[in-house]
């Protein structure tokens, strides 16, 4: 029973920093490219800034950014165009209304 919550502990522990970003000066630098949407219903995730890391979310779109490079597990770019983009996002408001609308790019914040 101890390995097994261990093993769940361990699991649960890395999938926490699946969402702590990272915004680099440069493309070539950069794990995704991302755009910032006009509007909620363009975007592939619906992103919401966390202000501590411990409340960054498990591939759900509770993003914390880092202050340096190491402590993100993903380095992104924000693009100036749609078609230069990998990941589309929006920013919301609330908490709550964080999360996929497209799960076929879901596969870039492991």
């Amino acid at each position: 029973m101890k390995q097994l919550l261990i093993l769940f502990l361990v699991f649960f522990g890395v999938q926490m920093n699946a969402q702590k970003v990272f915004s680099v000066q440069y493309a070539s630098q950069a794990d995704v490219k991302v755009f910032v949407t006009q509007y909620e219903s363009q975007a592939d995730l619906k992103v919401y800034k966390v202000e501590y890391e411990s409340q960054s979310g498990d591939n759900n779109g509770k993003w914390f950014f880092t202050q340096y490079e190491s402590q993100a597990k993903k380095k992104i770019f924000f693009v100036e165009y749609e078609s230069q983009a990998d990941l589309k996002i929006f920013f919301v408001k609330y908490e709550s209304q964080a999360g996929w609308s497209k799960d076929d790019k879901k596969q870039l914040m492991h």
